[in-house]
Order: C-alpha cells, then sequence, then structure tokens
C-alpha cells in the first residue's frame, strides 16, 4: 500500500518527486497523483498522528459512486412472462427497449439482458437436493 503520510512528509522538506518515488517504492505518476489530490483538498504536512493511511486514502481518493446510465429491467416480471408458451427473451428484450425508449431511458444491450437473467434465475431457483 502506498505510505501517503511519508509522501507528504517527504514533499515538505523540499525533496523531489523523483526522489520520493524512489524513496517509497511508487512510480513518479503515483507522487503526482497524490500531490495534487493532497493540495486539491487542502491536506498538508504536519498531519495529526491519529490519522492512518488508509483514511488519507479515503480523504484523497473517496470514490463517490456513479448512477446507473441504464435501467435495469424488472427481472421477477421477466421470468413470470418465460412460463408462458411463445415467448422468447428476444421479444422481452424488444419490449423492454420500447418501454425504455419511452421513458427516455438507456436500455441493456442484449447480452447483458440475457445474463442478467440467466443471473436472476439462478439465484431464485428453488431446488432441493434430497439423498436417497
Amino acid at each position: 500500500m502506498t505510505d501517503y503520510r511519508e509522501i507528504l512528509r517527504l514533499s515538505s522538506q523540499g525533496i523531489s518527486q523523483r526522489g520520493i518515488a524512489a524513496s517509497c517504492d511508487c512510480s513518479r505518476n503515483t507522487i503526482a497523483k497524490v500531490l495534487k489530490k493532497a493540495q486539491e483538498v487542502g491536506v498538508g504536512w504536519p498531519i495529526k498522528d491519529g490519522i492512518t493511511n488508509g483514511e488519507l486514502h479515503q480523504l484523497l481518493f473517496a470514490e463517490t459512486p456513479m448512477p446507473p446510465l441504464r435501467k435495469c429491467p424488472d427481472y421477477e416480471h421477466v421470468h413470470r412472462e418465460m412460463a408462458k408458451s411463445g415467448v422468447t427473451l428476444s421479444l422481452l428484450w424488444n419490449e423492454y427497449c420500447e418501454e425504455c425508449h419511452r421513458a427516455g431511458e438507456l436500455p441493456l444491450m442484449y447480452t447483458q439482458f440475457c445474463l442478467y437473467y440467466r443471473e436472476f434465475a439462478q439465484k431464485t431457483k428453488a431446488t432441493m437436493h434430497i439423498d436417497r
């Protein structure tokens, strides 16, 4: 794991990024990225003694979850429809795409639709193995 505390300490002493990279056994790009993020967030040396490298990582590189770009279908409905005769995943996917286009949302591609449906069907498969 990257030693963020050491990077900030060495940077405060005026050591070059190449020197910090050699000392911390990291790439120069990692050092530049850490120092840039620390400057953006306003973190500098000295750091409080209680802050760990993990906390510094969360502070510097906080991951904000991306909102889903594509609408997820109702797989319970798809599963019920698949039980009917003459219904295929292709037909259900076409209906799902039309519904998404009417709502102004992006649908999943057919392969992803089928993959997620298979995963759903595998999870909800109610079978019990009886040893005889």
